[in-house]
């Protein structure tokens, strides 16, 4: 990698040398001369960038709660860039570790809660529950290289998955909900709309008050057509794209719309 510096620039804490180091980062981090996208040591950039470790360490913090790199530990450890958005594939159910492995990212997953409650009436709908009904509650916080992406919000009914909250929760329920009580996940309906986070969100998502969201709102069938999943996710507008895949007879759809 060649040595550029910054004119001009010297050790220091100043807020214009730290802009300075984090747009040559920027550069090198939307470059392709790294194939695993690991980032030179700290020491490195100190003596590349002619300034000092801390600043760099502090240019580096600021990137790493945006999400755009990660710190990894041990012998193959180090700091690397993070990946393009995932792509949420509407067309195709399956568990976000699913998607995830398939576009090359590491799946992870923090449980947040996990409690059993009586059902909110919009669950109760969704699910087609007696009022009063209990269900699963979950909120989870997925992760993608380690890069928090999503607060997912899932109900599942007690009836339907008596012991559901004594399996691991990190990984996909779904695969749960198939080998362990039968029942598959066939269909969905999802209902997507677009957020500003508030202040619960941006510190559980690590973002900024008022940055984009997409609110998805699911309801997952089986095969018979019973409700097995009522969620509300949110996903990080800056991390994930939505794909839509739409078929038809494209006057059929311009008459649709005609008054």
């Amino acid at each position: 990698m060649s040595t550029t510096s910054l004119p001009g620039s010297v050790p220091g804490r100043s807020r214009a040398v730290r802009d300075g180091v984090e747009n040559r980062l920027r550069e090198l981090m939307n470059a392709d001369w790294s194939p695993d996208g690991k980032l030179p040591t700290e020491r490195e950039l100190a003596l590349e960038l002619g300034v000092s470790r801390t600043t760099v360490r502090q240019v580096l913090d600021d990137l790493e709660r945006a999400g755009l790199v990660v710190r990894r530990r041990g012998r193959a450890g180090g700091t690397f860039v993070v990946k393009s958005r995932v792509d949420l594939d509407f067309g195709h159910l399956a568990g976000i570790p699913s998607y995830l492995r398939a576009q090359g990212f590491r799946p992870g997953a923090h449980v947040v809660s996990a409690r059993i409650l009586p059902a909110a009436p919009a669950t109760v709908r969704a699910l087609g529950l007696a009022p009063g009904a209990l269900v699963h509650d979950v909120i989870r916080i997925r992760l993608a290289d380690e890069v928090r992406i999503s607060m997912e919000h899932a109900r599942f009914s007690v009836d339907l998955f008596p012991d559901l909250l004594s399996h691991p929760l990190d990984g996909s329920v779904y695969e749960v909900m198939a080998t362990k009580f039968g029942r598959v996940p066939q269909k969905a309906v999802e209902h997507l709309v677009a957020v500003l986070a508030d202040e619960t969100q941006a510190e559980s998502l690590g973002i900024n008050v008022g940055d984009p969201l997409m609110a998805i709102e699911r309801v997952t069938y089986a095969e018979d057509g019973t409700p097995l999943e009522h969620s509300s996710d949110l996903f990080r507008g800056d991390r994930t794209r939505v794909i839509a895949w739409a078929f038809g007879d494209p006057s059929a759809a311009d008459n649709a719309l005609k008054p």
